[in-house]
């Protein structure tokens, strides 16, 4: 994965953003839309693809566009920025390859120690009945 070349293929889009704010919502474009088509990028091996598009198939579009919208900030710079590290570390865990779990047997000592606390249990429960008078 090169992130410079990476970066290069975003495309960015301001839009105005939403919600309470005043005057200055209606005026100032500083919601950023980041787009990262996932098919056509030449930064991504065949591999990284397969793997990004099953890793994020809730995220993309039928299109396997990546869509994310930053509006945090009344910075549109700033907007852009926070979008760009969000998408960067969205792509880096989405790459990771989890190691396959390898199932541990339970030791013999620990089948041993259940055995004989279950024992010491029912002893101690028998020891609490009345005794059989006859």
């Amino acid at each position: 994965m090169e992130i410079e070349k990476i970066v290069t293929e975003l495309t960015y889009k301001a839009v105005r953003s939403s919600g309470a704010g005043g005057q200055n919502v209606n005026k100032v474009s500083s919601k950023v839309v980041l787009s990262f088509d996932l098919r056509n990028s030449q930064a991504l091996s065949d591999e990284e693809k397969v793997l990004l598009e099953i890793k994020l198939a809730t995220r993309l579009t039928l299109d396997t566009v990546l869509i994310l919208n930053c509006d945090e900030d009344r910075s549109q710079l700033k907007n852009k920025s926070i979008v760009t590290k969000r998408f960067l570390e969205l792509i880096k865990n989405a790459l990771i390859i989890q190691k396959p779990r390898k199932a541990t047997k339970i030791p013999k000592s620990v089948i041993r120690k259940r055995i004989k606390d279950k024992k010491n249990v029912s002893e101690i429960k028998q020891s609490r009945k009345k005794p059989n008078l006859d």
